[in-house]
């Protein structure tokens, strides 16, 4: 039994009753004999009635825990602890019981001396703790000696799992030209060993590949710059490598490796400038307005943003006449013409062009000045120019009906050179391959030649040619876009074949069938449709026509009491117009099959010949069939006898 009055406290809060107690237990977080003890030691040898025993009275004792080493490879079971009641005389009366997590499968007990051992490899990773029951039983009656006791194994931690990074490898970035000690990016790994115990969960980061350009806190796992100006022009992707090591960085210790992939980002530092100070360009004298003269372009060392580009004419005779745009694209300025041209009137041009970065960074202005010009020496060329069509691009609308040879557009062009020379006109063939259309070939009137169906062709696509006479080699041409206008040419139909069924039995004002239409034409205000018996089924005694006015129809049945014997198909013709100018219709046809039903309602056969037939009896029916023929039976028996 226990002797001092530390014990007598322990077991009582433990709720152990008055004997049963463990041996070889122990928190953790207290040292005994300036050690942890270790599986297999014997609390009975370290808590004898001795008086140092009493000078630990700061430390805080857990009496209801083992602990076990996990990852135990060897052959023999392990040694947990030991269950002792001081009503055990060691004469093997006692028998000990061990219940709960793990008991019988994990660890095992020797009844007779209390002995726990581990059968199976423990790993702390998937399991730190079991909670296991402990109980003293009378060998030879089986009945307790005491109340059963809980207690805790726990798993002591070993460092068996290195550091492993869950997110890598990364991606960051970071501006060029950033300070010494920017951050960059935090790394950061994880050990499943016990963080609470030891140092084998403390990580320690390290830069395996990547100085000296970058660093990392080997605390935080932050990566940080270590290189001043870092220049993207001239290196812009860096693979760094970094190295987790738990112990806390000691020898001995697993470790754990991760990429970061790390890309400098552009910010603007670089000045544009262009490569030619001098450009020389040529423009027809026949040039439209906004056509495009010549390109410039001024290099930039940066991208994105940075590199964007701004072009201005700052100068130059020619700075009314032409204009210059920006192609985001490409980043290159296209210099249009803004004004008509004629050689005769003017030859040349000069323009001084200005390419700018209009997004700037303050610190970097010492590098500049952010822009550069250039100049351009445009000539103007004396051509014999096509004929030029007024307006440059003709849409026509035309009614589908139109009668053919109906004017439906003047053509007009004329020859911008001096001499004035006549013109003449056709269609290219290739554009009008149907051959719907011709034009005139002095007056330019464009004609209809074959009749127009809009619900064969809406639109026709058409390029007009225009022929100098003194030189047939001068063309112009003007696409010409005709949409054909819908008329009420089509009337409203049936989409598909209808065909209902109705049972012999139905109702009057039972519905049938829901019908719809379709209609080829395709009215400014949407289409709709009117429904209507057709006037040689006007009277029809059977069916009737309900109009829902949403471009569908209900038939409905007029009577009751149908019979397939009688009549087993209805033809019922209905009329469909349509809300055009003028009104077309149609008439379509439903046809109406008499079938016979189950007392559900469900068609048992649509066939005259199947009527003969019964088809499906009820049980009452069967039952007063047989009991017709059992009395025939009898009566043809009395009559014999």
């Amino acid at each position: 039994m226990w002797t001092t009055g530390r014990m007598s406290n322990a077991k009582s809060r433990l709720g152990l009753g008055t004997s049963l107690y463990f041996w070889a237990l122990m928190d953790l977080t207290t040292t005994v004999l300036s050690s942890t003890p270790m599986p297999g030691v014997e609390l009975e040898t370290l808590f004898s009635d001795r008086p140092q025993s009493h000078q630990r009275s700061k430390r805080s004792w857990v009496w209801n825990q083992f602990f076990v080493l996990e990852e135990y490879t060897g052959t023999d079971p392990l040694y947990v602890g030991k269950l002792h009641s001081d009503m055990d005389r060691g004469d093997g009366s006692i028998k000990y019981i061990l219940s709960g997590e793990g008991a019988g499968i994990v660890f095992t007990i020797d009844d007779t001396t209390g002995d726990i051992h581990a059968i199976q490899r423990l790993d702390r990773e998937e399991r730190a703790q079991y909670t296991l029951r402990a109980q003293a039983l009378d060998r030879r009656t089986g009945r307790p000696m005491e109340p059963e006791s809980e207690f805790i194994i726990k798993i002591q931690d070993i460092n068996d799992n290195e550091p492993k990074f869950l997110d890598g490898p990364y991606i960051a970035t970071v501006p060029e030209m950033s300070p010494v000690g920017t951050s960059v990016i935090q790394v950061t790994a994880t050990d499943a060993d016990d963080p609470t115990y030891g140092n084998s969960a403390r990580v320690v980061y390290s830069i395996l590949q990547g100085q000296p350009y970058f660093s990392v806190d080997s605390k935080t796992g932050v990566i940080r710059t270590a290189l001043m100006n870092m220049d993207r022009e001239a290196k812009e992707y860096y693979e760094v490598i970094i190295q987790a090591k738990d112990m806390g960085g000691q020898l001995g210790g697993l470790a754990g490796t991760t990429t970061v992939n790390i890309t400098l980002s552009d910010v603007n530092d670089n000045p544009p400038r262009f490569p030619q100070k001098h450009y020389q360009m040529s423009v027809l004298e026949s040039a439209p307005i906004s056509s495009t003269v010549g390109r410039v372009f001024a290099k930039d060392l940066d991208e994105g943003i940075n590199a964007e580009m701004k072009y201005t004419i700052v100068d130059g005779d020619g700075a009314d006449t032409f204009d210059i745009n920006t192609d985001p694209n490409f980043q290159v300025g296209i210099i249009t013409v803004k004004k008509p041209l004629s050689f005769e009137s003017k030859k040349s041009y000069t323009l001084k062009v200005e390419g700018a970065n209009p997004h700037l960074e303050m610190r970097f202005l010492n590098l500049g000045p952010f822009q550069d010009t250039t100049t351009v020496h445009i000539s103007v060329e004396d051509v014999d120019e096509p004929p030029v069509f007024e307006p440059s691009f003709y849409f026509v609308e035309v009614p589908e009906d139109v009668t053919i040879g109906t004017t439906i557009q003047i053509i007009s062009a004329k020859d911008p050179d001096v001499t004035n020379n006549s013109i003449r006109y056709s269609i290219d063939r290739s554009s009008d391959p149907g051959r719907f259309f011709y034009v005139d070939i002095t007056t330019g009137a464009l004609m209809t030649a074959r009749p127009l169906d809009r619900e064969e062709f809406s639109w026709h696509n058409i390029t007009v040619l225009a022929m100098e006479m003194n030189n047939p080699s001068q063309v112009g041409s003007v696409a010409v876009t005709i949409k054909v206008l819908d008329v009420n040419d089509n009337a409203p139909e049936f989409p598909r074949f209808y065909e209902a069924f109705i049972c012999e039995n139905a109702k009057a004002g039972q519905l049938i069938q829901t019908v719809s239409a379709v209609d080829q034409d395709d009215p400014h205000n949407g289409q709709h449709f009117y429904y209507s018996l057709a006037p040689e089924a006007a009277n029809n005694p059977n069916f009737t026509v309900r109009d829902n006015q949403d471009n569908t129809a209900r038939i409905l049945t007029r009577r009751s009491g149908f019979r397939q014997q009688e009549q087993s198909v209805f033809y019922l013709p209905i009329l469909i117009a349509d809300s055009g100018q003028p009104v077309l219709s149609s008439t379509g046809t439903l046809t109406i099959q008499v079938c016979s039903c189950n007392e559900d309602g469900h068609i048992m056969s649509c066939s005259p010949e199947a009527y003969m037939l019964p088809v499906s009896l009820s049980r009452g029916a069967l039952i007063a069939i047989l009991a017709c023929i059992f009395v025939l039976l009898v009566l043809s028996n009395c009559h014999q006898l």
